[in-house]
């Protein structure tokens, strides 16, 4: 893939431990245990938390994008990494009031951005502005953030009219674990792993894992697509994780969430 090795070369000294740069995110509001229920429209009755630290400059470590400009092929392996790291360091509330197995969906339509997707019963909205012009939705139940869905939206330079522009998902797949993975360094670093990728109908699919020495392993999903809103091309990345241990509690949930996704 063009570009490929540019790209992983750009982020190969930010990435070294990514949860050191993005550091806990408070969430601002009174915290809640029982979330406001999401309904079938873009607004809850109650407004989403506002997650805000997460844009600092300092994050910029992961991503440089300034205002006003487009994605290039090299910002995009860290548009997918920002994606990944944006929401696993919320705080989280004791482990033994984990959510019970989720059963029941909502659908979630967002008309100013113009997608839909699937989100567990009862789990809570945030919402927030990046660095730039991109943006970050996440979801998540209220005493457990350890699992997580966010979508991140991010403008593309005009040069850039498809997926297709970026290379192939597995080309691109490669490279994006690639840049993710420390486990050859000494002493060893961050483990990743590629587990599957495909392009279907329009957008790529990644499924892969990360694990930091000591410790659990992470199960990550992500889903890519782009879209003309009017103006210019956006880039869209919806990200599913959990720890691997809760593979039967979660992942055919996150699973359902990410293949739901799709532009209205």
């Amino acid at each position: 893939m063009s570009g490929a090795a540019p790209m992983a070369a750009s982020f190969a000294s930010s990435l070294t431990n990514a949860n050191a740069i993005l550091p806990s995110i408070p969430i601002s509001g009174p915290k809640c245990g029982c979330p406001a229920p999401l309904f079938r429209h873009r607004s809850p009755a109650t407004p989403p938390r506002v997650l805000s630290s997460i844009f600092d400059q300092e994050k910029q470590a992961v991503v440089t994008l300034h205002a006003g400009s487009g994605i290039t092929r090299r910002d995009l392996l860290g548009h997918i990494l920002f994606s990944v790291f944006a929401v696993p360091s919320l705080p989280a509330l004791a482990a033994d009031e984990k959510s019970d197995f989720i059963q029941e969906f909502s659908t979630y339509n967002n008309d100013d951005d113009n997608y839909s997707l699937l989100v567990p019963a009862g789990w809570v909205q945030g919402n927030g502005k990046a660095v730039g012009e991109r943006l970050v939705t996440a979801f998540y139940p209220a005493n457990d953030t350890s699992v997580n869905v966010n979508v991140l939206i991010t403008p593309v330079g005009p040069d850039y009219t498809s997926l297709g522009s970026f290379g192939t998902v597995d080309a691109f797949a490669e490279t994006l674990v690639n840049s993710l993975d420390r486990s050859w360094k000494k002493p060893p670093g961050q483990a990743a792993k590629l587990i599957d990728s495909k392009s279907k109908k329009g957008f790529y699919y990644i499924e892969y894992t990360i694990q930091q020495p000591g410790e659990k392993k992470r199960h990550l999903l992500s889903v890519v697509g782009m879209r003309f809103n009017g103006w210019y091309n956006r880039l869209y990345t919806v990200t599913g994780q959990y720890f691997q241990e809760d593979e039967s509690k979660y992942g055919a949930v996150l699973g359902k969430v990410v293949d739901s996704f799709k532009f209205v």
